[in-house]
């Protein structure tokens, strides 16, 4: 998913070496320093890869919550869960594709490069997800080109920030907020649905839905255009922080989070505004059963909630001496390669040649749940090496056509 943005120009490029020192605001302060993004990012990476082979191979895990106000019931309270907790990946990718996106535009430009360069290069990018999305992200979930999934909605929202980008961050900031608090109430009925066209064009930017193949798409840029813009207006917020400035982010990202979770909890008690998903009783199911496709406000809240207390976990652990070891260090590696692992986990995790016909997203057969988390486990495993592979590749290769995955 994040899939974030562009980590090239501004992810740490190893784990030991002085050479790894990546700055911000043209001012070194401190090695890794801002390594609590490519933590945060690496934890939902995890969790969105137990998703996909979970979806890939359980019988009993699917999807679709929101799609057109509908709620596909779960079979019980464990397969819900399961599915559940992959809500964190999507809007934490996009909300941290911005923070990466202004941090880089910034270091770009005061590196030299003039606005019409910084323009072209995010116009480029957005370009390539669009054409990586078609080309290896569609057909893993055996679905047509023209699948409009969070790789395209990432590379659209790019080309629109190549040019949004040059507002001030303010007018940013405002507009994603109304954005995201108002989204529901668009009505696009002024655009026919008769030619596809039309059918095509709502989907991409409100209408997420598989009826009518293969116009079909998951991720519309609206609202999720905002997300990024709110994950803009951090980036321009951290750039040129010292070391303890970022250190003392911790608390108000902690308190941003309870906040956001409690906000959640009053959204779907007073069961009306911000939930296109409705609560239909007191069950956990009841509550957590929140619009995915597209994202309500209860699903954000509870989302970029839970993102605000990863951020603030790893700003509390990244200064320690085990960091870049163990589990966190496995997780670093992940958030410094977030398009590689995307591409590459997907055909990992499905095992299984391309097929486009609707309904072949079907396995040959289905796995138990103790053999899809051993499956997911080997998996990370691997993905492992082969980002750490990756990353040495393009230690020794800066400057191909590697850089833009």
């Amino acid at each position: 998913m994040n899939i974030s943005y562009l980590v090239h120009e501004y992810h740490v490029k190893g784990m030991a070496s002085a050479s790894a020192q990546e700055t911000v605001g043209g001012t070194a302060h401190g090695a890794h320093r801002l390594e609590f993004i490519d933590f945060t990012r690496g934890i939902v990476m995890a969790i969105m890869a137990w998703d996909h082979v979970s979806g890939f191979w359980n019988q009993y895990h699917h999807g679709g919550e929101g799609i057109l106000g509908r709620a596909p019931p779960f079979v019980d309270t464990t397969w819900f869960l399961l599915r559940f907790v992959s809500h964190y990946c999507a809007p934490t990718f996009i909300f941290l594709a911005g923070t990466v996106l202004a941090l880089s535009s910034k270091k770009r430009l005061e590196g030299g490069e003039s606005q019409r360069e910084v323009t072209l290069h995010i116009a480029k990018r957005g370009v390539i997800l669009l054409v990586l999305a078609a080309a290896i992200e569609s057909p893993a979930f055996s679905n047509p080109w023209t699948y409009f999934g969070v790789i395209s909605c990432i590379g659209a929202c790019l080309i629109i920030f190549s040019v949004a980008r040059r507002l001030p961050t303010k007018v940013i900031l405002l507009a994603s907020l109304l954005i995201i608090l108002n989204h529901s109430f668009l009505d696009l009925s002024f655009i026919p649905t008769a030619p596809n066209w039309g059918w095509y064009l709502r989907i991409i930017l409100h209408e997420p839905n598989y009826d009518r193949w293969p116009y079909i798409g998951l991720y519309p840029i609206i609202p999720w255009v905002a997300v990024m813009g709110l994950g803009w207006s951090l980036g321009n917020y951290l750039s040129g922080k010292s070391a303890e400035d970022v250190k003392g982010l911790k608390r108000p990202f902690a308190v941003l989070g309870v906040a956001s979770i409690v906000a959640f909890v009053v959204v779907r008690w007073l069961n009306g505004y911000g939930n296109l998903v409705s609560r239909m009783g007191n069950t956990l199911v009841d509550w957590l059963y929140v619009s995915k496709y597209p994202p309500d406000l209860a699903f954000l809240l509870w989302t970029l909630g839970g993102m605000c207390l990863m951020l603030a976990l790893g700003i509390h652990i990244q200064g320690r001496p085990w960091f870049h070891g163990g589990l966190s260090g496995i997780l670093l590696s992940f958030g410094r390669n977030p398009l590689f692992f995307y591409l590459v986990h997907l055909w990992l995790y499905r095992a299984r040649f391309p097929d486009f016909a609707p309904g072949a997203y079907r396995p040959p057969f289905y796995l138990g749940l103790p053999e899809t988390l051993l499956f997911w486990a080997a998996g990370l495993l691997v993905l492992w090496r082969l980002c750490l592979w990756y990353e040495k590749l393009k230690r020794q290769y800066p400057k191909p056509i590697l850089q833009y995955i």
